[in-house]
């Protein structure tokens, strides 16, 4: 992947010896942040045909000085000291108000997970798609099905693939139990410790941050390419320590919009890369962490890896062009913003289609006297033929005990709805060839 042409220095749009002539045009002009609607950074806009009168230097000019006019500065600072910033346009003001209605409390969403036993259902299949998907944005080689039947079954993983998959399983696990206090040190380094355990070379490197001694850590891209060289090891406890204070609203001072300050969490982790490694799975945690204790419960049933792993080149082009101009993290912003809201509709219209699929179940069971467990099940085996459930596996779907999990599947069986396998000690359970007669009659 190419790598953006960085933005040319302020001094260089605007010389001293200049700027009589230059300045008076470009604000005549009256230049806004935006291009058609759009945040574009310098190596798109250098492709446009600028507006009549000016350079695509001095068409540059005008849209820095206007982003400038409503630039936010956070705590966060580059390798030189160099402080970053935002905007938010109107593109962003638009998501963050849809965002606001729709994931912290909108009525057609809290009626389809009408209930806490649906809403755990969807909360397993979340965790278990978010866990997968963000595994192997940092290269984890499993299939989705291997995938979702390694954290169903709970058998033990084979490989570091598998092992990367379970930590975050268990990490995003995790989240829900830390958004329920202000964020520490100690959560991160639990959260690192997680995702790592078991898939580091050193693996006393696990859940603290990268010593002096170490080898420099450096992120390249897929052709080798180097793109970004993290803060020295010296600096990052206290840049831990002031990320905490930014995660906990003490730092900056003023209103800094919830969701905008957990995308900016997950920029920051990235760019320190305190870690040796799992710095990428650490750092999505810690977004889904801040959202749920800001209050975007939806993002409970939202994963938003799916989204990255499908367009990584995106996530990563974020990324740089914060760094190619000037720090200016709305790039980031916006990308995020846009990856948020796509996961959210992808979230209704997968529950438009459960909805649908379940009503069809309800209609054929009738009167059929299941809970809602085994409702799903039995929704599941109409649309999955060839799926197979076990008693450990219903019950990770379900979060409840194994002992409940046994008996909605002995239950279905003696109804005839399901078939048992049993080789050696372990039952397995498949839908009955006839289901849907059965269900009929």
């Amino acid at each position: 992947m190419s790598l953006p042409q960085p933005a040319p220095l302020f001094q260089e749009l605007l010389p001293t010896d200049r700027a009589g002539e230059i300045l008076p045009r470009v604000l005549a002009a009256g230049i806004g942040p935006d291009v058609g609607g759009r945040y574009l950074h310098w190596d798109q806009l250098r492709r446009r045909r600028p507006p009549e009168g000016l350079s695509v230097p001095e068409w540059w000019l005008g849209v820095v000085l206007a982003r400038q006019a409503t630039a936010r500065r956070f705590s966060l600072r580059s390798v030189d000291g160099t402080p970053f910033h935002y905007s938010l346009p109107d593109r962003a003001l638009e998501l963050l108000h849809w965002l606001d209605q729709h994931a912290a409390g909108e009525i057609v969403v809290t009626e389809t997970i009408r209930d806490a036993g649906d809403r755990r259902r969807y909360l397993v299949n979340s965790l278990i798609e978010e866990s997968i998907t963000s595994s192997q944005l940092e290269g984890a080689a499993t299939t989705r099905q291997i995938a979702k039947e390694l954290l169903r079954s709970g058998r033990p993983p084979r490989d570091r693939s598998e092992r990367m998959i379970v930590n975050n399983f268990r990490a995003m696990n995790t989240v829900h139990e830390l958004a329920g206090r202000p964020l520490s040190e100690a959560d991160v380094f639990l959260l690192h410790r997680i995702v790592t355990e078991g898939t580091l070379d050193d693996p006393g490197a696990a859940g603290r941050l990268r010593q002096p001694g170490d080898v420099r850590v450096v992120v390249t891209d897929g052709d080798h390419n180097l793109v970004h060289v993290p803060p020295p090891a010296l600096e990052l406890p206290q840049r831990l320590h002031e990320m905490i204070r930014f995660a906990n609203g003490d730092d900056p001072p003023g209103f800094t919009h919830p969701v905008v300050r957990a995308i900016l969490l997950h920029l920051w982790l990235a760019y320190d890369h305190p870690f040796e490694d799992g710095n990428g799975r650490t750092a999505r945690a810690l977004f889904y962490r801040q959202m749920l204790a800001s209050g975007y419960w939806l993002f409970e049933c939202v994963t938003i890896s799916r989204l990255l792993v499908r367009a990584p080149a995106q996530y990563a082009r974020a990324f740089q062009y914060v760094e190619t101009d000037g720090f200016d993290a709305t790039y980031f912003i916006l990308h995020q913003l846009e990856v948020a809201r796509r996961a959210i509709e992808d979230l209704h219209a997968y529950l438009r289609q459960k909805m649908a699929e379940t009503q069809e179940a309800l209609q054929l069971l009738g009167r059929a006297d299941l809970n809602h467990r085994q409702i799903a099940l039995v929704t599941n085996a109409l649309g999955h033929p060839e799926a197979v459930y076990t008693f450990q596996s219903h019950a990770a779907s379900h979060r409840v005990v194994r002992q409940s999990a046994r008996t909605d599947l002995l239950d279905l069986e003696e109804r005839g709805y399901l078939v048992r396998r049993t080789i050696g000690r372990q039952h397995s359970f498949v839908p009955a060839p006839d289901l849907r007669e059965r269900l009929e009659r």
